[in-house]
């Protein structure tokens, strides 16, 4: 009798989790750049179950293992690459690869494949709450002129024109803005999931020289939203159903302690 209620009230809390977690995948559906969530439970300290006689309790025969208790284990991150987005937003930025761009935050360097970038008030270019888009040299990149484009790698240049006086003579003078900072790591495993969609991790990046920079393009998030629902009414039932039934072995109890020990 008591097996249950330790059986239903860890069910209901690990269900509990999962439909947090498949809500925040479908809160941030059209969020770009997101890696959707998966949570996987394990069994809690499994215990071995022994046959023995009513009155004679030796020679007991083991028959089974069993656990009392369904635990959350951990929080998987899918790194798949999501679809493509072409916004035509000169601040929009996508990968087609592998790699992270960098942000400088207040905590140290942060990595995302969110490319919904902006400009802020002193004309660098930021990932909005988070922090400045980091160069190849280490330093954020300041947008000057809005005139710019983007090649393949990612460098972001503007094509100047001086002259064009008396004579109609003029020059054009490509001025390089920056180069986006593009980096990968050996182990996604080691990378911490926080939020805004950026992760940290205590590895050492490495730079991709050749990075597959989209531009006027974001990448959409990785989450299927039919699947989400099908998670979500299947943990949902399920916490119903143990609901349900721990109120029933509850009244069973109650009728317990009060009718039958009267007899």
């Amino acid at each position: 009798m008591y097996q249950g209620f330790y059986n239903l009230t860890s069910g209901m809390l690990t269900q509990s989790r999962n439909l947090n977690v498949i809500s925040n995948n479908m809160a941030n559906v059209q969020t770009a750049g997101y890696k959707r969530d998966k949570m996987v439970s394990t069994t809690f300290q499994e215990e071995m179950l022994y046959r023995t006689g009513k009155r004679y309790k030796e020679d007991a025969q083991p028959l089974a293992t069993t656990s009392k208790i369904r635990a959350a284990d951990r929080t998987y991150v899918n790194y798949e690459q999501g679809g493509f987005d072409m916004t035509d937003g000169i601040l929009d930025f996508a990968m087609a690869d592998r790699g992270f761009f960098c942000i400088d935050t207040p905590a140290g360097v942060r990595y995302t494949r969110n490319g919904s970038f902006h400009v802020d008030n002193e004309g660098y270019l930021a990932l909005n709450g988070v922090g400045r888009v980091q160069g190849t040299d280490g330093q954020p990149i300041r947008i000057d002129n809005e005139n710019f484009t983007v090649d393949s790698v990612g460098n972001i240049s503007v094509a100047e024109v001086s002259g064009g006086g008396e004579e109609g003579e003029t020059t054009t003078e490509v001025r390089q803005l920056g180069r986006l900072r593009v980096v990968d790591f050996e182990d996604y495993e080691q990378l911490h999931k926080e939020d805004y969609g950026v992760f940290s991790t205590g590895q050492e990046p490495q730079n991709v020289e050749q990075p597959a920079v989209m531009w006027k393009m974001l990448e959409k998030s990785n989450v299927d939203m039919m699947e989400e629902m099908v998670s979500m009414m299947s943990s949902q039932r399920a916490l119903q159903s143990a609901a349900q039934v721990l109120k029933m072995y509850d009244q069973i109890m109650s009728k317990a302690a009060t009718d039958v020990g009267r007899l």
